[in-house]
């Protein structure tokens, strides 16, 4: 029988898992420098951090899912990981690893007023299934628990690619945002409530993107009237 969304469970992270999220990391990301991907020790400080930021997307093993990587609880076919921090839209400029501090994220602030999306990702072998979808339902649900301001991040555009020799990064960002150019990261984020504020120049290495990415912002109606 044919694996589906709905047998998709979102767990916390916990060592069982931190080998099968380092191999996901290099098969979901194969143009970011591997300085950029996180790493077991990575994993093991982010558990100890804020493991309750960590989200973990597993599926049962099955047909079709024998490219993720397997851990004691199944396929590790996404995760969604960040922190809580305080975020100065008036002076937005960063790096990843800077804000993430090497993927520690040892600068977790529990009082912090946004939730920093450090990652969220899906195997290739498992998209298409509603996976990115959960992970950002269920980092919504954590910032309306906690009652935080909303959710920021910088956002890759693997898209750009196919179009950085004849436009700026600033210039495809804003076709994509008007539904002139399709982004399988952005396209989707605006999909999901998420707003560009603007973007973010040598953000990370990745040599399709030319380092460039998003800065994009979903606010808590809540904590927005």
């Amino acid at each position: 029988m044919p694996i589906s969304a709905d047998d998709l469970r979102l767990l916390t992270i916990t060592p069982v898992h931190f080998e099968a999220l380092e191999r996901l990391q290099i098969d979901c990301y194969p143009t970011l420098d591997r300085r950029e991907l996180m790493r077991v020790p990575q994993f093991e400080s982010q558990y100890q951090v804020f493991a309750e930021g960590q989200i973990v997307a597993v599926l049962p093993d099955g047909p079709g899912l024998g490219e993720a990587p397997l851990c004691a609880d199944g396929r590790v076919v996404g995760q969604g990981s960040g922190f809580f921090v305080d975020f100065d839209f008036d002076d937005p400029g960063h790096t990843f690893l800077e804000i993430v501090d090497g993927n520690y994220f040892r600068n977790h602030d529990p009082e912090g007023d946004y939730y920093y999306g450090a990652d969220i990702s899906t195997h290739p072998c498992a998209r298409e299934r509603g996976i990115g979808k959960r992970l950002y339902e269920a980092r919504k649900d954590l910032v309306r628990r906690y009652g935080k301001k909303g959710i920021v991040a910088g956002g890759l555009i693997p898209g750009y690619a196919a179009h950085k020799h004849a436009m700026s990064a600033e210039d495809y960002v804003t076709k994509v945002v008007a539904g002139e150019l399709a982004d399988p990261t952005l396209s989707f984020q605006l999909r999901n409530g998420f707003v560009v504020r603007g973007v973010l120049r040598d953000y990370l290495l990745d040599a399709a993107s030319d380092n460039w990415a998003t800065l994009i912002e979903w606010v808590n109606p809540s904590q927005s009237m």
